[in-house]
């Protein structure tokens, strides 16, 4: 599966558009880090807890994505973008999307 942040792939051309996919987690903090990243909040520094959550969340959010565009057969997922929202309080959601397309 190809999947691209750019409105084509280079050097192949679109012959179908199959429509939107997306892929979405949410995650909420987990106590134990939250108690380490406020240590780091006060002291500076990078919140590694935090970073390391977010790229998990990233990570599954674009594997649902990728599941939903096999799911319609698509060659590849075009224009991919991520979004991120506050749910609850201490609770994040992940939103990967993009444009499933076969190619020729």
């Amino acid at each position: 599966m190809i999947v691209t942040t750019t409105e084509s792939v280079p050097g192949r051309r679109v012959v179908k558009v199959l429509g939107v996919v997306r892929g979405n987690t949410v995650r909420a903090k987990w106590f134990g880090k939250d108690i380490l990243a406020s240590i780091r909040n006060v002291i500076g520094g990078e919140l590694k807890e935090y970073s390391e959550m977010l790229t998990e969340a990233r990570e599954q959010a674009l594997r649902r994505m990728i599941e939903e565009a096999e799911a319609l057969g698509a060659d590849a997922v075009v224009n991919v973008r991520f979004a991120t929202s506050q749910v609850v309080q201490g609770a994040a959601e992940i939103l990967a999307y993009g444009t499933a397309v076969k190619l020729e």
